[in-house]
């Protein structure tokens, strides 16, 4: 994988310090989040995610750097598939940071603490009193509408499932149920999580998963790049998160956006990804569709010390 320059100094941003060039301090409130997560249908398996760390040769990268001093104050971050392996981190994270979560699944008997983050809890029913689960399914429209009852700040689609249990277009029509509610309560932030090789990264994709997109994963493709060609033309400030081969293992908080091919990035480091996409002001990948990676490289990383939470 690309072997990133490390950068002079830690840049304090809330509860992450971002490796850049500039030393640019950004005041971030807590925020509240809600997690809408249907990744079960692309989690790779360990032999699929030990795969993606093959080449690192030859791989360009991006280094993060913000230009605002500013973050968003936010109040309610909704999460929708909130159950799934990569969106019960954003909602565990986002509690973790104080904030209040709304989620939606279509098993809310599924929540529990993630793997990655939860250590000895993993496993164990996540409840606290500043999470709200909501039982439904994305295509039905008074099902989202649920959602949006609440004020929510900011978006979180981790969508997934097998075609054969969800059907053919589920990720493309939720998604668009999810967009069409936000527009009418003026909810603009959005991350959505797809997956490396979707739309234009197909080229980033190890040799082994082209082949799978192409046969047995070929539905579930066809799916998701609809569905980024609609969060694109949306008109919301949206990021569309494209990570490599993931993994269930504990925050690295290494995320590297990379132009080349993908290697693999744990569940807990995408969502704090995904979350910094909806809380932070002037987030350099509004807009865009990023692929991410953990191995090599300190593009974007938290400082998670009690100095940076503000506890010393």
């Amino acid at each position: 994988f690309a072997n990133i320059t490390n950068l002079p100094r830690d840049v304090p941003i809330a509860n992450q310090s971002i490796k850049s060039i500039k030393s640019i301090k950004m005041r971030m409130f807590t925020p509240t989040i809600l997690v809408l997560s249907l990744t079960q249908a692309l989690a790779f398996t360990s032999r699929t995610s030990s795969a993606f760390m093959g080449k690192n040769r030859d791989v360009a990268h991006r280094q993060f750097t913000s230009s605002s001093s500013s973050s968003l104050c936010m109040k309610t971050i909704a999460v929708f598939g909130a159950s799934g392996l990569t969106a019960s981190e954003c909602v565990y994270q986002a509690l973790k940071n104080g904030d209040t979560v709304i989620g939606m699944t279509r098993n809310v008997d599924k929540m529990v603490i993630p793997q990655g983050s939860g250590g000895a809890e993993a496993g164990k029913p996540l409840t606290d009193p500043n999470l709200t689960m909501i039982a439904g399914d994305v295509t039905k429209v008074e099902d989202v509408a649920k959602v949006f009852e609440n004020d929510i700040d900011g978006v979180v689609v981790s969508l997934g499932g097998k075609t054969s249990d969800v059907g053919d277009t589920m990720l493309t029509d939720g998604t668009k149920n999810i967009m069409d509610a936000m527009k009418s309560k003026g909810v603009k932030k959005i991350s959505v999580v797809t997956s490396i090789g979707a739309g234009d990264s197909k080229d980033q994709a190890p040799f082994f998963f082209k082949i799978l997109m192409a046969t047995a994963m070929k539905k579930i493709f066809n799916d998701k790049n609809n569905q980024e060609e609609v969060v694109m033309n949306s008109g919301l400030d949206y990021c569309i998160v494209r990570p490599g081969g993931l993994t269930v293992e504990p925050p690295t908080g290494v995320i590297n956006v990379i132009e080349g091919e993908a290697g693999s990035i744990a569940r807990a480091d995408v969502a704090q990804f995904c979350l910094d996409a909806i809380t932070v002001e002037d987030f350099p990948y509004i807009g865009k569709a990023p692929c991410i990676s953990s191995v090599g490289g300190t593009s974007w990383v938290k400082d998670r010390s009690k100095a940076a939470r503000g506890e010393m």
